[in-house]
């Protein structure tokens, strides 16, 4: 890792998606690291905070939209710019997690122009 590479946390159940979008990650420059749900994420932002965390949904234990407010409410946890990931459509859904603190919302299936765009509106890329 350079000194100058963002750092990205992939929060997702599905380890199939977790590779592919560090893969994506990787490509655009960031450090990517993964956790299968949203306490194991908050357990790896207590301990060293991203700057970028992609975020599913639909987890077990503790799901996106929980860890979300639980992070923004940590020391640093306003920091991350955090993209939800979901394949979640509903509107109000969608509302909820912007309200919540996500930055940008994606949906799934995404592919490495989707997270591009996404990251660079957010000013990463």
């Amino acid at each position: 890792m350079t000194a100058t590479q963002k750092t990205c946390l992939v929060v997702d159940d599905s380890k199939m998606i977790r590779r592919v979008a560090s893969r994506i990650l990787r490509d655009l420059q960031f450090d990517a690291t993964e956790a299968g749900d949203g306490r194991e994420a908050m357990v790896m932002c207590r301990s060293s905070m991203p700057d970028a965390i992609l975020l599913d949904w639909n987890m077990p234990i503790m799901d996106g939209l929980s860890f979300l407010k639980s992070l923004r409410k940590e020391p640093g946890g306003d920091t991350p710019v955090v993209v939800f990931c979901t394949a979640e459509r509903d509107v109000t859904k969608i509302t909820e997690a912007l309200e919540a603190g996500a930055d940008e919302y994606v949906m799934k299936p995404f592919d490495s122009d989707i997270l591009e765009s996404k990251f660079a509106e957010a000013g990463l890329v």
